[in-house]
């Protein structure tokens, strides 16, 4: 037969049990319980406590054996309920994330991981944010090798951070292979609580070819689409540039550094326009060429989502993509300096270098 404890108090708990039944500062919980006690310390059974109390005689039988294990810290809080949680290891957590890979992937997701170590995808989330650690993110990159890389950017960027007085600066590129693509099914139009619809597939109807200048004082951008991008429509191009930009005007036109750009035939051509001079970005280094941010603009906003029948109709909207940023123009502003971009350079340089060390040994 299961037997209650018997309760013995000091003075000094009776006092402090006293002090927390009468209190009106006291939760009624604690009050509640203080007085548990202290009829169980006067000789009371549990089931009379219970009928005196008008409470069930299990919850006496709780707080009376309680606090005959813990005395008084056993009857002020709950014991908590639930099985309790499981503490993730921040150190492995972040050394399994940085310095390994699951098996047969080549990232960690956060059901991987909270597998791994056995707690919540949530608290694996959490601790990433925590960490800065984005293992479902890669970014690209690519360090330029080009000998002459330094004498190439510091020329680039100081034509952007510096332009010279009475002549015309043009950032020069072409955009190969533009798609004119034709969706297999008519899309649904953006409507309320529905995203605008469009089939995955799709059809080519050719490609052409833009060729664009960027002026970086004001944004201003002379384009001209051409079948191909050999060193003859490149040409043809520069005679664009040529008639449509003040002949009082020295041009510095930054290009890519792609044989195209220096064929003989066009370096005659140039030899014969001394008012052109030409700026090679390095190699493996087109970031620096600014009419890039044009040509991502006019992906996003008019090629990709568009829907084109034919290339002349592909055309027509790439021109009036253009006729239309030149009606308000807005320059790209470059802040960085050739330093603090030498700098960054470098850094990638040296982690580059000890991570081919680390895999040589």
């Amino acid at each position: 037969m299961r037997v209650a404890p018997e309760i013995l108090l000091t003075s000094e708990e009776r006092a402090e049990l006293t002090k927390l039944e009468r209190s009106k500062l006291s939760r009624v919980r604690i009050a509640q319980r203080a007085r548990i006690v202290l009829l169980a310390a006067d000789g009371m059974r549990n089931k009379d406590i219970a009928l005196q109390m008008s409470i069930g005689r299990v919850q006496v039988s709780r707080w009376r054996e309680r606090y005959a294990e813990s005395r008084l810290a056993g009857i002020e809080r709950d014991l908590p309920r639930g099985a309790p949680p499981a503490k993730v290891d921040v150190a492995r957590l972040v050394e399994l994330t940085t310095q390994t890979k699951p098996e047969a992937a080549t990232h960690w997701s956060t059901r991987k991981m909270a597998a791994k170590l056995g707690v919540s995808a949530a608290s694996v989330s959490r601790h990433w944010r925590a960490n800065g650690l984005k293992p479902h993110v890669v970014r690209g990159f690519k360090v330029s090798r080009d000998p002459k890389f330094v004498e190439k950017l510091e020329d680039i960027v100081g034509l952007y951070m510096s332009p010279p007085d009475h002549a015309l600066v043009l950032c020069c590129d072409e955009k190969s292979q533009v798609q004119a693509l034709d969706r297999t099914q008519p899309g649904l139009p953006l409507k309320k609580g529905r995203a605008e619809t469009m089939t995955h597939d799709y059809k080519r109807n050719g490609t052409t070819t833009l060729f664009a200048a960027l002026n970086i004082l004001d944004g201003q951008v002379i384009g001209q689409c051409q079948q191909h991008h050999t060193h003859v429509e490149w040409l043809k191009f520069l005679k664009t540039i040529d008639r449509e930009t003040s002949k009082d005007k020295t041009l510095h036109l930054i290009a890519d550094n792609y044989a195209t750009h220096k064929h003989p035939v066009v370096q005659e051509w140039l030899a014969k326009h001394p008012r052109f001079n030409m700026h090679f970005t390095p190699t493996s280094a087109s970031w620096l060429n600014m009419v890039e941010r044009f040509f991502r603009d006019i992906t996003t906003e008019r090629l990709r989502r568009g829907v084109f029948t034919s290339v002349p109709e592909l055309i027509g909207a790439i021109d009036e993509y253009i006729a239309h940023h030149n009606t308000q123009p807005k320059p790209f502003i470059w802040t960085k300096s050739a330093r603090d971009i030498l700098q960054k350079v470098i850094r990638a340089n040296s982690h580059l270098s000890s991570k081919q060390n680390a895999t040589l040994h």
